[in-house]
């Protein structure tokens, strides 16, 4: 079968997988008729916390965004999972911390299993439509950690994350079945220089073939599933992990977002290609935000958009998307953990407020169970934050948060040794080990959020406080942590 942007999407057969609630369509319909809102959580990679103009943001033209932060809610203390794509995503499908979720490696390889329970899981059994679009990351073709085994009625995009990496890929997956994309045919083999080197024509001048850009047919294909899930008297949850602003960095000459940053001076093209992804993600969530008024459903439904993890370069200081935040991608300081969080639901979050509350992704799973008036397993790390979306009731806070990520040899296709990082936040305090060998840190964020102080020598009872916390927050990574397979054109 090959990709048309009119092409209905397959549906599945509901699966009853375990968990003591409706198994039937109509059961399940039943218990969506109470009300539940829709929720739509839009999870970008790559963007940094500082990107956005409501996080002091002063580069990117984000018109949408900044209309939404201005009618919504701005998180400015939430943080990801994880400072790496996989286990962040993992973190957030199954309410856990990065000390007990399944997948913890960035490989790739590794799928969640059969006995994992995740929030699309979750959101089913409790009457949910459940449509996943763009990067899974979770668990390839053919295993247990693939999305239609894992609560998802329909998932288009990718599934392994590396496939992710191409944005003109030879295909997509929907439902299990790849999707040709015939208009990408031999482009990297045709093309091997374009890869990273910024505008494309969308019609390929020698073969006149069409390229199929694959952000905008997963933009599409989103907004197909809104339109048939709002027909449906069911609530339903859109996870939109769309892969821009990540590499790569090709972006249509065509899109009226390049010429934005086109001609900016002494910017890197990847820089340029990076800024457009931003502006281009801010119109996709414009479109969607459009759909919703269409539908008549913006006040029945809850929109967040926040980013995976920090930003991964700094592009030679042309964008400065962590901002004062040190660090990026693949560390655990702020500039890797601490993400962008807006959240809209109009008629009950009002305009103009802004949350200092600490929260990260294990504390979705619990926040959308209650919203879906559903039982919340005792297994989670996470702890619903819907008291503060409300502004009603009293909040419940973490004692701390955990974090940690296991640094893997890409030559030599294993962990490296003693290469785990750790890093606790407990109130305005941050510990971080970065191997046993080197000196432990320690910030007070409020004082000092660029983390520029190190006061672990001042404070030795709070060090081995910290450092008991992640010895008893880490438990074993299962066996199973295989590197990734990559067999030539299967990941374009």
């Amino acid at each position: 079968m090959v990709y048309s942007a009119s092409m209905p999407l397959l549906s599945l057969l509901i699966l009853s997988l375990g968990w003591q609630g409706p198994s039937s369509d109509s059961a399940q319909e039943e218990v969506a008729k109470l009300s539940k809102p829709n929720i739509i959580l839009i999870m970008v990679d790559d963007m940094g916390w500082a990107d956005l103009s409501a996080y002091g943001g002063k580069v990117v033209q984000t018109p949408r965004l900044d209309r939404l932060a201005e009618e919504g809610m701005v998180f400015t203390q939430a943080y990801s999972g994880c400072t790496v794509c996989a286990p962040a995503r993992s973190t957030l499908m199954d309410g856990r911390h990065m000390g007990h979720t399944s997948v913890r490696l960035n490989t790739g390889g590794v799928p969640l299993r059969a006995e994992d329970f995740t929030l699309a899981e979750a959101l089913r059994k409790a009457g949910y439509q459940v449509g996943g679009f763009g990067k899974w990351g979770l668990g390839e073709l053919g295993t247990e950690g693939a999305p239609e085994k894992q609560g998802f009625d329909e998932f288009f995009g990718y599934y392994h994350q590396i496939h992710a990496h191409y944005h003109l890929p030879d295909y997509l997956i929907r439902n299990g079945e790849k999707v040709p994309l015939p208009g990408n045919r031999d482009f990297y083999t045709q093309y091997p220089h374009m890869r990273y080197s910024g505008p494309f024509p969308l019609v390929d001048p020698e073969t006149q073939l069409r390229r199929q850009f694959a952000p905008e047919i997963i933009y599409q294909e989103t907004l197909a599933f809104l339109r048939r899930a709002a027909a449906k008297e069911r609530p339903f949850f859109c996870y939109a992990a769309w892969t821009p602003p990540h590499g790569e960095y090709l972006i249509p000459e065509e899109f009226r977002e390049w010429p934005l940053y086109a001609e900016k001076k002494n910017w890197p093209v990847r820089a340029k290609v990076v800024a457009a992804y931003l502006s281009m993600v801010d119109r996709h969530v414009g479109g969607v935000l459009d759909l919703l008024d269409q539908l008549e459903l913006r006040e029945e439904t809850l929109v967040f958009f926040l980013s995976d993890h920090g930003a991964d370069l700094d592009y030679d200081g042309s964008l400065d998307s962590c901002g004062p935040l040190r660090g990026k991608k693949r560390t655990l300081y702020e500039g890797g953990l601490r993400v962008p969080m807006l959240v809209s639901w109009p008629g009950v979050i009002e305009s103009g407020r802004r949350s200092d509350h600490l929260c990260y992704f294990p504390d979705f799973f619990p926040t959308f169970l209650e919203l879906a008036q559903a039982p919340i397993p005792e297994r989670l790390d996470g702890i619903s934050f819907l008291a503060t979306l409300r502004a009603q009731g009293e909040q419940r806070q973490h004692p701390h948060l955990y974090w940690e990520w296991a640094r893997y040899d890409w030559g030599k296709k294993q962990l490296v040794e003693n290469g785990l990082m750790q890093a606790v936040r407990m109130g305005p305090w941050k510990g971080i080990s970065l191997h046993p060998q080197e000196p432990f840190q320690l910030f007070h964020l409020e004082r000092d959020p660029g983390e520029r102080q190190n006061l672990a020598a001042d404070h030795p009872d709070l060090v081995r406080r910290l450092r008991e916390i992640m010895k008893d927050s880490h438990r074993p990574m299962r066996a199973q942590q295989e590197p990734p397979r990559l067999e030539g054109k299967a990941f374009r």
